[in-house]
């Protein structure tokens, strides 16, 4: 596991004083190493965490003839494999790392290549003969990667800080941020800045010495089946879940350092840490995290798990003084990123990280096996369907016409919307109508279908697609992407911890979006032919206890020991001059879950984070940002 960054200039030799300012921003990415690689204009860097072959691994890594030169973020858990096919091909390999296995495969089959890898990646192949820079990134993002075309030359990095400083536009995207306020991070290829951009995931580009850059998409997410594969009995279905998760386990299970697993008490962790127990000769050690409010702590469950497998457990419990982590973690987002729940996941990727160098997480399983109980919410809606368009048109009005603060009001509106697709956003996300009273007007989006269909088309079926199959592919691909995979990235490596994800094995992805809803969503509860395949494995208290999720209490720490940093920023007159949102509602959205009346701590966190994070750009930076956002209020 490593950090990357680099460039191929157009006009210029490279500099490795430039390469070693870039990675030396992201040595948490990799603490054990460093290596550097210039080659007229191009320029390959690392900083490298050492999992695979500790003593030769070290980066860049070269081909035979150093006509190809590779730096890599991730792991390639099918390059055993791959490295005997290619010695069959006439190879010669200097090391025993999976790195090199990729600059081998690029050599025998170019960019064609990527699709054979099996694992988590983002890496940069330099091809001296053509003078060509290869990019490529992993089916589902797992790995980071931004980059940046100039007229000078392309420049990328797993994280966005190393790009500053560069000859780089900082203008702001307004319509990433607009994208934020609605979903609490920024889907890619968005970043904050116009001039930057996230390679996509199942993605690869290349930029030649001409400034020509093209790409492509060497992978994507099946859409999901409304009918099983022909052919495909239930049971057969079982087994093939268990033969890919117990596989998909397996090969996540290599490593040359100590290896644990984040365990949370829920289905998806405890499964894991159940077939790691049944695969391993050794007990698993364990991790989990818990708080000192009841209804957030799992740490019961997580016992539950810990003690059926006999596990090496440990645990820690989070308390309100954790909150003095969220400006160093919002150093390793680089960007506004508004789940909370990267508070406890930093505190357990630490916890974890004196351990042990590797941990296995249950991150997919919600996605894959329809777990969210907004999957079974559309289900249950559908009922609305019925309704006349002429009567959702009042149904509209109404909740125009009523005061913000009246009850109903949101519920009316997300029931008046015209498709079920409108439907579930309007429930699972910011609301329109709570947006147009925060937002200024020049920061509203339009609230209909068209535009979201036209703004998140990458991330949906064509049009006339079931609205919950929509909302599978959107939350597999956007959701999973833009935010469970960026907060597991950045607090793992925050904490030096490499972190692997059995569920989103490529293999298992397909064949679990190859399954039909009906098998996995059972009596308005989600993963049910999951729970069939491998619930046996789990105690009794795990199947029947009900889902929390990954949660912090914000609500009672806004009430209490965090009132006063929050009112003092949301309050500020920095932030109300910066000409986003309006003070009058900001200051009503602080009183209203202040007195208890309406829980706002999900807005209020998001507020507080696009706030710390202006501040900490604009430290950093030679001129305010505010200054480039528009007239101030």
């Amino acid at each position: 596991m490593c950090g990357i960054a680099g460039f191929h200039l157009f006009d210029r030799p490279a500099q490795a004083s430039t390469l070693k300012a870039m990675c030396g921003l992201i040595r948490h990415r990799g603490p054990d190493d460093e290596g550097f690689h210039v080659d007229g204009g191009c320029g390959l860097g690392m900083r490298r965490l050492s999992i695979i072959d500790l003593e030769t691994g070290h980066q860049p890594i070269s081909n035979e003839d150093g006509s190809a030169w590779v730096v890599f973020n991730g792991e390639i858990y099918n390059y055993r494999e791959l490295r005997a096919d290619l010695e069959a091909r006439g190879h010669r390999f200097s090391t025993s790392s999976d790195t090199e296995a990729l600059v081998h495969l690029y050599e025998q089959e170019g960019a064609g290549g990527i699709a054979r890898l099996r694992g988590m990646f983002a890496f940069a192949i330099w091809d001296a003969r053509q003078r060509l820079l290869l990019l490529a990134r992993d089916r589902f993002g797992k790995k980071p990667l931004y980059y940046a075309a100039t007229g000078h030359g392309l420049y990328f990095a797993s994280e966005l800080k190393c790009l500053r400083g560069l000859e780089i536009p900082f203008e702001l995207d307004r319509e990433a941020l607009r994208l934020y306020f609605q979903f609490g991070y920024l889907p890619d290829p968005a970043s904050p800045f116009l001039a930057i951009r996230k390679l996509a995931p199942g993605a690869w580009l290349t930029c030649d010495s001409q400034g020509r850059i093209s790409e492509q998409r060497y992978w994507r997410l099946p859409t999901p089946a409304r009918e099983p594969p022909a052919g495909l009995a239930y049971e057969q279905a079982l087994e093939r879940i268990r033969e890919l998760f117990d596989e998909a386990v397996r090969i996540r299970m290599i490593a040359d350092v100590p290896l644990g697993a984040f365990l949370s008490g829920g289905i998806d962790s405890s499964s894991v840490v159940a077939s790691m127990s049944r695969q391993s000769s050794e007990p698993v050690k364990t991790f989990s995290i818990g708080f000192e409010e009841r209804s957030f702590n799992e740490l019961p469950y997580a016992g539950l798990v810990a003690r059926h497998y006999r596990t090496d457990h440990h645990q820690i419990v989070v308390r309100p003084d954790a909150i003095d982590l969220v400006q160093k973690l919002l150093r390793h987002f680089d960007e506004p990123f508004a789940d909370a729940s990267a508070i406890p996941a930093y505190i357990v990727s630490e916890f974890t990280s004196r351990h042990v160098k590797v941990a296995l997480t249950g991150d997919g399983g919600d996605e894959l096996f329809a777990g969210y109980e907004s999957f079974a919410r559309i289900e249950r809606l559908r009922c609305l369907d019925r309704i006349p368009q002429p009567a959702r048109r009042i149904l509209s009005w109404i909740a125009d016409a009523l005061p913000y603060s009246a009850y109903g009001k949101n519920y009316l509106q997300m029931i008046s919307r015209p498709t079920a697709l409108e439907r579930y956003f309007e429930f699972n996300y910011m609301p329109y109508l709570l947006r147009r009273r925060l937002l200024r007007p020049e920061w509203m989006m339009p609230a209909d279908a068209a535009f979201l269909t036209s703004t998140l088309a990458e991330f949906l079926l064509p049009n006339g697609a079931d609205a919950l199959l929509q909302a599978l592919y959107f939350e597999a691909t956007a959701n999973l992407t833009g935010d469970m995979l960026v907060k597991v990235d950045r607090m793992s490596m925050a904490a030096s911890l490499e972190v692997r994800c059995p569920m989103l094995d490529h293999h298992l992805a397909e064949f679990a979006f190859s399954l039909p809803v009906s098998w996995k969503i059972r009596n308005r509860k989600g993963k049910a032919i999951l729970l069939d395949a491998i619930g046996g494995r789990l105690p009794a208290g795990i199947l029947n206890r009900p889902k929390m999720g990954f949660g912090v209490p914000l609500a009672s720490w806004f009430r209490g020991p965090l009132r006063e940093f929050l009112q003092d920023h949301l309050t500020s007159r920095e932030f109300i001059e910066r000409g986003i949102v309006s003070g009058e509602f900001v200051r009503h959205l602080l009183n209203e879950h202040d007195s208890g009346r309406r829980d706002n701590n999900l807005r209020l966190w998001a507020l507080l984070i696009l706030e710390l994070w202006f501040r900490q750009w604009e430290s950093a930076s030679t001129a305010p940002l505010r200054s480039r956002l528009g007239s101030p209020c």
